[in-house]
């Protein structure tokens, strides 16, 4: 467990749990952020394989015995379960199915481009420790997540992937995607647009993938920034991206309906796609972002 300077009280709770337990391990650094700690983490474990958890998300009972059993029974480096969101209105959505399987690199990187079951969260995977060799997370960058996991796919063969959820996400309507804009939420644009080029470089079939994923990152920015008046250049550059791309993703049968959607109102005028958006945000989440 990685103290990264948290108040006194929670740091002397950890240290009970170490008292109590042999195999709890805990580091105590002053505060660097999320992947400072996860690279702190990475650099003193002793294990052979690295799952990550982050604060406020929790795990079922059997989260690292089912990646660790389908990692082993594919002979894989890297394995992947499924994910659970819990909101803070007391709701569920359910990701889970039941199966696992063993796919290409190839094709997890297509599917993660798509959102199709995939993601790039670093949580909710299991990862054998030689992976991190090569790759860390970028130190004081928001989106870390999406600057790392496609590199650490790609030094894969193939990947386990199992469908049950594991993995408990606690959404929240003040994190780092739902609080307000700042320029620094600008990394996600930086990240995904890195990831593109690496990607079609190494496999240039999936580029219609690559543009799909590039187009949901201006979405997502732009969606962030709709109730500001600020970023005014940076809301035209990113809206002048998607419309440029308007066309190969509506003929793109593997784009999500919803993208297709954004597109099309996006076309008719920013303030309809505003107003549509807002509204249907508001409705999914039950009020929550009123």
């Amino acid at each position: 467990m990685v103290d990264d300077g948290s108040k006194e009280e929670c740091a002397k709770l950890v240290d009970e749990y170490q008292a109590k337990d042999a195999r709890v391990v805990v580091y105590h650094k002053k505060n660097g952020g999320l992947s400072d700690a996860r690279n702190y983490g990475i650099k003193h474990a002793r294990g052979k394989y690295i799952t990550c958890v982050d604060p406020d998300d929790y795990v079922d009972d059997d989260y690292v015995e089912y990646l660790y059993t389908i990692l082993m029974k594919f002979n894989a480096k890297m394995s992947i379960a499924q994910h659970r969101v819990r909101y803070d209105n007391g709701s569920v959505k359910e990701n889970g199915t039941k199966g696992n399987e063993r796919i290409s690199t190839e094709r997890c990187l297509e599917r993660m481009l798509y959102h199709d079951v995939i993601d790039t969260s670093a949580c909710s995977k299991l990862y054998h420790y030689s992976l991190f060799e090569t790759v860390q997370y970028p130190d004081g960058r928001l989106f870390e997540d999406i600057a790392t996991t496609y590199k650490l796919m790609m030094q894969c063969e193939y990947i386990a992937v199992g469908y049950e959820s594991k993995y408990n996400y606690v959404f929240h309507d003040k994190s780092i995607v739902n609080s307000d804009f700042r320029p620094a939420k600008f990394d996600l644009l930086e990240m995904t647009d890195r990831m593109a080029s690496d990607v079609v470089k190494r496999f240039p079939k999936l580029e219609d993938a690559v543009l799909r994923r590039q187009v949901y990152a201006r979405f997502s920015t732009l969606n962030q920034m709709l109730n500001t008046t600020e970023y005014r250049a940076e809301k035209k550059e990113i809206i002048k991206f998607i419309k440029n791309s308007k066309w190969k993703i509506l003929r793109n049968p593997n784009a999500p309906k919803r993208d297709k959607i954004a597109i099309l109102l996006l076309s008719i005028s920013a303030a309809t796609y505003k107003y549509i958006w807002l509204s249907y945000r508001n409705s999914i989440m039950g009020g929550q972002f009123k």
